[in-house]
């Protein structure tokens, strides 16, 4: 199970037996439980949105590929030999050693090495 489905599971678990819980005690106590569920709730959101903004603080180790096999494409394919990488996202460093042979045909296109798209 995904870590994705794991956390909806817990959210509705949460939910239902919150739900559960404020249906057995006295409209009273339900009131007042309801109340600072839901400051405690949307300080937490608050707190998630603003982590989730900033940028990670995990350094981008960048790529390395070596010894690659060859890389071949026909009919209007791609084939790669080494990396490839977003230019827009790369951080780090790319390094391409002893990568196969690029072989291609018909309109194919093939990188032997590091690519930047």
């Amino acid at each position: 199970m995904s870590p994705r489905r794991v956390t909806l599971l817990i959210t509705s678990l949460v939910v239902a037996g919150l739900l559960v819980w404020l249906l057995v005690v006295r409209w009273d106590n339900a009131n007042k439980i309801a109340a600072v569920v839901s400051a405690l709730a949307a300080v937490a959101a608050v707190g998630v949105a603003v982590w989730a903004a900033l940028p990670s603080s995990v350094a981008n180790g960048g790529a390395r590929a070596s010894r690659t096999g060859k890389a071949i494409a026909r009919r209007k394919s791609n084939a790669i030999s080494g990396i490839v990488s977003n230019t827009r996202k790369a951080t780090g460093q790319l390094e391409a050693d002893r990568t196969g042979d690029a072989d291609a045909s018909d309109g194919a296109d093939a990188t032997s090495g590091v690519r930047l798209d």
